[in-house]
């Protein structure tokens, strides 16, 4: 992995150069943000960094024995500790029973998502996590010495899943590490680490994909116009991951089935057609999670466009990213969306979504959704 691969966050990756070429390497790091920015592909890069020969100004050689295996992610002195689940096979699981999913999984794209990766397992429905057992992989791994670079790496991705006992013994660990290791903590939320692990690591806060970073990286690796582009930019909120799926599901049928969904449903909730609503949620309820989530995600969008496009009086073609079939409903549509119910429609997709990511009842969830979206379609304008 290279910091090249990972868009923008320029000054991080310099301050990040710096404690290498100034030999100011800390034991203990935590590098933390939103979904989406990239940063386990910054710690991936920064250990290649430490561990290449060749080191040139701002990234690895690519071309040393120790970036080849880098490359693969197959170096002797790199280790991995995330989350896993209990199977069949495996029921006292740690992270070396998956690591060939892990590495296809890491290797797929710079940016991921505990989602995608209980995706990459096939097991969206259970509980996974980094349990006790896996201290005692930790402890022994890094009791040896290194096999060839001058320092042993220890990423552990998501460290908020970890199992209390685990946490305990990694701590000891970070307090009294072995000789020349580096321990890499790599978080969405820090508020589930123990306050001792995190006043005892060096923090780097990755903030979300700047609009111009992405907007070049979307550029250089497609053939997309400007203004579609700027659309995903927008969208996508500095959350590459799911700026990925726009570029991949673009005109996809996944979109065009989300359109008609989202389109059934304002209508017939605004006619009130409540033999229509259920069977609406009854359809949606056959669906798999993800495509109850990803439909869940484009009403999010396609409302927030509509609002815009009802309260913009001029330059519109700038501010909405809305084009073909979406423009055509959304023209007439947009005036139901105003500044006295957008909040709450918002709030009920979002509630909708959190409960189908709990794994409730999917058929009540969308048909208890359809109702009070015919309730608050009917608001009118102060």
């Amino acid at each position: 992995m290279f910091f090249k691969d990972i868009a923008g966050h320029n000054r991080i990756k310099e301050s990040l150069l710096n404690t290498i070429k100034q030999k100011r390497v800390s034991h203990a790091w935590l590098f933390t943000g939103n979904e989406g920015n990239g940063k386990l592909s910054m710690a991936i890069a920064y250990a290649q960094y430490l561990s290449c020969t060749n080191k040139g100004e701002n990234d690895s050689c690519g071309e040393c024995s120790s970036c080849k295996k880098y490359e693969k992610l197959i170096h002797p002195d790199l280790h991995f500790v995330f989350p896993v689940v209990r199977t069949s096979k495996f029921t006292k699981p740690v992270s070396d029973d998956f690591i060939s999913k892990w590495r296809e999984f890491v290797l797929e794209s710079p940016y991921h998502s505990f989602e995608k990766w209980l995706e990459k397992l096939e097991v969206e429905n259970q509980q996974a996590g980094i349990f006790a057992q896996e201290s005692g992989e930790i402890i022994k791994k890094l009791n040896f010495k290194s096999y060839e670079s001058e320092y042993k790496v220890m990423i552990i991705w998501l460290p908020e899943k970890m199992n209390v006992s685990a946490s305990n013994k990694l701590l000891k660990m970070i307090e009294e590490p072995p000789e020349k290791t580096i321990f890499i903590l790599v978080a969405e939320s820090t508020e589930k680490i123990i306050q001792t692990i995190l006043s005892r690591t060096q923090l780097v806060k990755i903030p979300k994909v700047s609009s111009e970073s992405m907007f070049e990286k979307i550029k250089e690796q497609t053939d997309f116009d400007d203004e579609k582009i700027n659309e995903i930019v927008r969208i996508s909120d500095g959350n590459f991951i799911k700026a990925e799926k726009l570029i991949n599901n673009a005109d996809s049928e996944e979109d065009n089935e989300n359109f008609k969904l989202f389109t059934d449903l304002m209508r017939d909730a605004y006619g009130v057609k409540v033999n229509e609503l259920i069977s609406w949620s009854n359809k949606l309820s056959q669906e798999g999670r993800e495509q109850q989530k990803s439909f869940l995600e484009y009403s999010l969008l396609m409302l927030r466009e509509n609002f815009i496009l009802n309260i913009s009086s001029e330059n519109k073609n700038k501010i909405v990213f809305l084009g073909g079939k979406e423009r055509s409903f959304s023209e007439k549509f947009s005036k139901f969306i105003h500044k006295d119910n957008i909040f709450e429609i918002s709030q009920e997709f979002t509630e909708a979504y959190n409960h189908i990511e709990r794994n409730g009842s999917s058929k009540i969830i969308f048909l208890d959704l359809a109702l009070k979206i015919a309730r608050l379609l009917k608001v009118k304008p102060q």
